[in-house]
């Protein structure tokens, strides 16, 4: 005798190729490209604004989330300092930036509750910190000053590339193959296949970067790189997911159609700039950190 309802598992292939949401992911990557290069390629107070905008508002974001209330007076002087700390970067440099975000800090320890103090002050932390090391990666240099631009825009370049393939790879693999579940505690819509696949062409697709914009150095180098900001990537992804599973939110935003909020967006992209941040500093000291990761 059957059941009032069948509560067999129901496999129906259509269901993980839907497709509604492809229009706007479109739209709203080509703009946010868009603002990328425009802002890679000029550099200086323009990139600071597009920086300073993109990751305050995604402190924002943060601010709502781990609070759960509505926007405070105190919330948007955090979010206007992790803003001005990307624009005093072109003109004071990098210890500027850092002093405005701990002052940033300190106020979001001061104004915060116990419950969720730790949460609001490394928010602050974070943004600022990512906001300081895209500044420095992208390095002072400006477009009309040929010759001295070229490994902040081309490290950022590459970034930018691994980082998108890989979303698009993971985006299209899982929708078509879909399969086994990454990790569905966390985000129950990610599987093993988009991960392979996202992995596979964001690592061919910085490989291929490199290759262009540095052939002298070694190609393996370029390989394991963008290997690694591809699974950082999705490592990146996989952390915003868990902290939203945390406060119980689906998306940190609707400010991107198809994407969400920024934190959405950019999730894989914050840990892609710390690693990228960290090598280049190893290996070409912090006044030229975009150089030390791209020639070998």
């Amino acid at each position: 005798m059957s059941a009032p309802e069948d509560k067999r598992s129901q496999f129906n292939p259509l269901a993980r190729r839907s497709w509604t949401d492809l229009g706007p992911r479109v739209a709203s990557a080509a703009v946010l490209l868009a603002l990328a290069i425009v802002g890679l390629y000029v550099g200086s107070y323009v990139f600071a604004a597009i920086v300073g905008a993109v990751f305050a508002g995604c402190y924002r974001e943060w601010e709502r989330m781990v609070t759960l209330k509505p926007l405070t007076t105190a919330g948007g002087v955090l979010i206007a300092l992790l803003a001005v700390s990307a624009l005093v970067f072109p003109a004071f440099g990098p210890l500027a930036s850092l002093a405005l975000v701990a002052v940033a800090a300190a106020l979001a320890a001061v104004t915060a509750t116990p419950g969720i103090r730790l949460w609001r002050v490394g928010g602050v932390v974070f943004y600022g910190l990512v906001i300081v090391m895209l500044m420095t990666i992208r390095g002072e240099a400006t477009w009309n000053q040929p010759g001295t631009f070229d490994a902040g825009l081309w490290a950022g370049l590459m970034l930018g590339c691994v980082i998108w393939a890989t979303d698009t790879g993971a985006y299209f693999t899982g929708r078509q193959v879909g399969g086994e579940k990454l990790a569905p505690d966390i985000s129950p819509g990610k599987t093993w296949s988009g991960a392979i696949g996202g992995f596979g062409l964001g690592t061919l697709v910085g490989l291929i970067v490199w290759l262009l914009v540095v052939p002298h150095s070694p190609w393996w180098i370029g390989l394991l790189l963008a290997a690694s900001i591809s699974i950082l990537g999705q490592v990146g992804d996989l952390a915003e997911s868990a902290i939203k599973r945390r406060f119980r939110i689906k998306d940190s935003g609707d400010i991107i159609p198809g994407h969400g909020g920024l934190m959405d967006r950019l999730d894989s992209l914050t840990f892609g700039i710390a690693f990228l941040f960290v090598v280049g500093a190893l290996h070409g000291g912090f006044a030229a950190v975009a150089a030390g990761f791209l020639y070998w």
